[in-house]
């Protein structure tokens, strides 16, 4: 592991735990009409696994003495959770989203997939080249606030619209 991603990977756990933060505040300010609109659980859920992913991926980089191996398991195993995760919400949104917000839906679906995937790719690679995978958490990361930031959007601003 390199030392040179320590000060990255200690500021992402600030950023993800504060957004994830930011994401029960709205969630618990906006409870019922959340609840009931049954695609604005599924974003609330999407907001917090990809804030959860990165506040994980990036405290498991600041344990001590782990190899490249089992860090890349740790990322991989995670990537994957989270992978599942959004992919059934995307799922269920895709097949139960009124025609008329489809095109605005598909917006949604491909960043919360393109938050998840590099996750998968950072820790694929990290087991077979070490180091090299980290550099796949730079986007899985920064795809995963800004589709945190969206989500937290829609949670306390456009939710009471």
């Amino acid at each position: 592991m390199s030392v040179s991603w320590d000060a990255f990977l200690a500021a992402e756990v600030g950023a993800s735990a504060a957004l994830a933060g930011l994401i029960f505040v709205g969630v618990s300010i906006n409870m019922n009409k959340i609840i009931s609109y049954p695609r604005l659980v599924g974003r609330a859920l999407q907001a917090m696994t990809v804030l959860v992913a990165a506040l994980v991926v990036s405290s498991l980089y600041l344990v001590p003495g782990q190899s490249d191996q089992l860090y890349g398991a740790e990322v991989l195993a995670t990537g994957v959770v989270a992978w599942a995760l959004n992919s059934r919400v995307d799922v269920n949104s895709v097949r139960t989203i009124d025609r008329r917000y489809r095109r605005a839906n598909v917006f949604n679906v491909a960043l919360s997939q393109a938050a998840a995937i590099p996750y998968v790719v950072a820790g694929a690679v990290s087991i077979s080249l070490g180091d090299a995978g980290l550099y796949w958490l730079v986007p899985a990361i920064m795809l995963s606030l800004v589709k945190a930031i969206a989500d937290a959007w829609v949670l306390l601003v456009e939710v009471n619209r």
